[in-house]
């Protein structure tokens, strides 16, 4: 088991420097000149030639990735082209306004959604389940956009219950916070929710057709025992896995959700870097969308290798 775990780190951290290599060059490759951008049409060649060197933009690519790499390790992740702060400053406040969304949403549609998975397998061919499994099919064929802008024509515009901006500052209350983060968080709660209900209900019914589960029928043991005792406890692994996706996209695959409702989180403050072409600020926001989903698909692997016994000792 520890070697399998020890496998799946270095194939983390292989995966790591091999999408530092991808963001580095894309972001590298990306149209306009960033000196341009921030001394402005009025520059002078001279000018631009001096930012260029001062910043190291007139190094060759090679260097410039083994410089930002170094930053990346030592924790340095240098200074924002655009607005001349850290980078470090400028992701402090906004990755924890990300998180507080990425937390609340979990701890609402991770609960929600097993029960609801449960409950849906528990009572197969019932109401109950085709309405989940309808209600759950047509949410995931539905964009994220699409979502959201319903959210804000009932809430925002019909209703005028909720804010269709959410605005936030650090000396609001914890229910002004909740109550500006209600949209961004009603739309991510449904988009994470229906993938996780379909997932777990349909793990637990795969495990379901195991020759032990229909022993313990023709035993007389009550399909819900069965279900919560046995068949969910065996399904975990690739509920756990999908959980972990959809935690991962919490973080890194909110872009649309922060847009639409401006909520400034880490994938909002990516989007303004990319129109002001901030390439560190950039980059340092995508490695840590890609860490995190590597640390989360990490997790969700050594979840499923310690929920299975066969996993645990191969011999």
């Amino acid at each position: 088991m520890q070697r399998m775990v020890i496998q799946r780190i270095i194939i983390g951290i292989i995966t790591l420097w091999v999408v530092s290599v991808l963001v580095f060059v894309g972001t590298s490759v990306l149209p306009g000149d960033v000196a341009q951008i921030v001394m402005g049409q009025s520059a002078t060649p001279e000018t631009l030639a001096a930012y260029r060197a001062e910043n190291g933009l007139d190094q060759p690519l090679y260097m410039q990735y083994a410089t930002w790499l170094g930053g990346m390790f030592t924790g340095d992740l240098g200074i924002s082209k655009a607005g001349g702060a850290t980078i470090s400053s400028l992701i402090g406040g906004r990755f924890g306004n990300t998180m507080f969304l990425a937390g609340v949403v979990a701890i609402i549609s991770v609960p929600l959604s097993i029960i609801l998975g449960l409950l849906a397998a528990m009572y197969p061919a019932t109401w109950i389940d085709r309405v989940l499994t309808f209600g759950t099919l047509s949410l995931i064929s539905v964009p994220d956009f699409f979502i959201a802008t319903f959210m804000v024509l009932i809430f925002a515009v019909n209703l005028g219950w909720l804010p269709a901006i959410a605005h936030i500052s650090p000396e609001d209350t914890m229910w002004q916070t909740i109550r500006a983060s209600a949209m961004p968080l009603i739309t991510l709660i449904i988009v994470v929710s229906a993938q996780m209900i379909r997932m777990t209900r349909a793990g637990i019914l795969n495990v379901m057709n195991s020759p032990y589960i229909e022993m313990s029928i023709l035993k007389g043991v009550r399909r819900n025992r069965i279900i919560v005792r046995h068949a969910f406890l065996n399904a975990i692994g690739p509920i756990v896995n999908v959980v972990a996706l959809n935690l991962a996209y919490l973080v890194s695959g909110v872009v649309i959700v922060e847009t639409i409702f401006a909520y400034p989180g880490l994938a909002k403050l990516m989007i303004d870097g990319v129109q002001t072409r901030d390439l560190p600020l950039v980059q340092a926001c995508a490695m840590i969308f890609c860490g995190t989903y590597v640390i989360l698909i990490i997790l969700s692997d050594v979840a499923a290798i310690l929920s299975n016994p066969r996993l645990r000792n191969p011999k």
